[in-house]
């Protein structure tokens, strides 16, 4: 009888082995890796929370980059860097990969968005609906919507549902566009305005402050959600790859419940209480709303 013999390792090599092993796969195999997170401010809270998270599991260090999500897409085409871009609606999405900025394959929802009206707690003004935003006298403030994501669903909204005159009468009380949801969100803390239109999850970033009035189901066209993709500038895509798979984890995912993020889009519309596009068509803002002093 022929027998076949294999020679085994002694012991200590499969104690070396074990080790290379957990070494390769833990935080220190990445040490030393950095990527860059290009961040819409509509998710600005939950940002470093992200950035330490993920450098706690990996030991790669994330640097963040807040603000609007038009401002970012344009660093990233100019400075063509950016590993990571989390805009703050599918709207810039759908121009970044038209623009061929991101690896469209990358593509991942990761929380969804409910427009809304935002005021000072205790809403002390009587808001109710947008067209009460049109009472004389009232400061309005909205986001820029050349840059940022909200300002185009804020000038969508009064472009398909308000007269001309109510048109008139909402931008005769505006008084700023904002830089940013953070910003849009901080001249409700400020007093700077009496109401935005902003985002149903405002009222979580400050609720000492900042009171959410909830549109009526037929002045909401449609929902908002983030999703983030890996740009085609990205140093290490794989990386940026895993950084996606960790946003969208439970445990990614947790950050943003901290802060009533819906992170399904059957949780956003059940608080709508109707059922509306989720994304939908992009809007092309007209040129009149690009001149905040401009008026139609």
């Amino acid at each position: 009888m022929i027998t076949s013999t294999v020679s085994r390792p002694p012991r200590p090599f499969f104690l070396l082995l074990a080790l290379v092993l957990a070494t390769s796969l833990g935080p220190s195999a990445c040490a030393g890796e950095r990527l860059l997170f290009m961040c819409g401010a509509a998710a600005a809270p939950v940002a470093d929370l992200l950035a330490q998270g993920f450098e706690a599991k990996t030991g790669v260090k994330v640097d963040v980059n807040t603000g609007g999500s038009g401002m970012l897409l344009s660093q990233i085409k100019l400075a063509k860097q950016g590993d990571v871009y989390f805009p703050g609606s599918i709207d810039f999405i759908e121009q970044a990969k038209k623009e061929g900025v991101i690896d469209p394959t990358t593509i991942t929802p990761i929380v969804y968005l409910v427009p809304a009206i935002n005021v000072q707690r205790g809403n002390p003004h009587g808001i109710r609906s947008l067209k009460d935003l049109c009472r004389p006298g009232l400061k309005v403030a909205i986001a820029n919507p050349e840059t940022v994501c909200l300002g185009v669903f804020a000038t969508e909204l009064i472009d398909k549902l308000f007269t001309p005159d109510e048109k008139r009468a909402f931008r005769a009380n505006l008084v700023t566009y904002t830089e940013s949801c953070e910003k849009t969100a901080n001249v409700i803390s400020l007093k700077a305005a009496d109401a935005v239109l902003g985002w149903s999850v405002f009222e979580h970033w400050n609720p000492a402050l900042i009171e959410t009035v909830k549109l009526p189901p037929a002045e909401v066209i449609r929902l908002s959600y983030l999703a983030v993709a890996v740009t085609r500038y990205a140093t290490n895509p794989d990386l940026a790859r895993r950084f996606i798979e960790y946003m969208h984890s439970e445990e990614g995912l947790a950050h943003f419940r901290k802060f009533q993020y819906f992170t399904t889009p059957a949780q956003a519309l059940e608080f709508l209480g109707a059922d509306r596009p989720v994304g939908g068509e992009p809007y092309q803002v007209p040129a009149d709303w690009l001149n905040p002093t401009a008026q139609p």
